[in-house]
């Protein structure tokens, strides 16, 4: 019987698509990474944010691109909505922390308000069962800058103060505009400190 149970679970894995971003209920993986805020390296705890409260962890392909510097100016741009629901932001990119100092810096896009971590080896995002594609030679950013680095998917997640997923949201499966992730994920944590 046991191996019947192991051999229909080694199927339903196969079955299953692989890389489906975490879902609601599931528990957030905790991480640690090379951040920066407002152009300053620090060292972003996962585990830490949360004891302050909720965290809103959101994946995007890369800084100084067109949907993701919309997405860091309006996060920045309702920074003070998000710390009146008591919660965290952390946005996440493949983006080399050099990179991401001046990304985090910069008054267009976060503002210095809120911190970017920087995940070259792409664990964080495969921690959280996101996909990451290859960018095309000769690409570059809204600078003139090669871009040398993969794209993670956006995704946004809000976790609760108990390492729980409580919303995913996805540009590719809710067809979410960069800064519609914004607006979900605060009304989300407004919804959470009124309860």
């Amino acid at each position: 019987m046991r191996n019947l149970l192991l051999g229909f679970g080694l199927l339903i894995s196969q079955v299953l698509p692989a890389g489906a971003a975490l879902k609601v209920g599931d528990k957030a993986p905790d991480f640690s990474a090379d951040a920066s805020l407002a152009g300053k390296q620090f060292k972003f705890s996962l585990e830490d944010a949360l004891r302050k409260g909720p965290v809103v962890v959101y994946f995007y392909p890369s800084a100084f691109t067109k949907g993701c510097d919309l997405e860091a100016h309006t996060f920045a741009q309702e920074k003070d909505k998000f710390d009146a629901a008591g919660t965290t932001i952390i946005g996440v990119s493949a983006d080399d922390i050099t990179r991401l100092d001046a990304f985090s810096a910069d008054p267009n896009y976060c503002a210095g308000k809120f911190p970017v971590a920087s995940d070259t080896e792409r664990k964080i995002a495969t921690s959280y069962n996101l996909t990451a594609s290859g960018s095309k030679p000769g690409m570059k950013d809204v600078r003139g800058v090669d871009i040398n680095h993969d794209f993670i998917e956006r995704v946004t997640y809000v976790i609760g103060k108990d390492h729980k997923i409580v919303a995913t949201l996805s540009s590719k499966d809710d067809k979410l505009s960069p800064d519609q992730h914004v607006e979900k994920a605060l009304a989300i944590v407004q919804q959470m400190g009124s309860k």
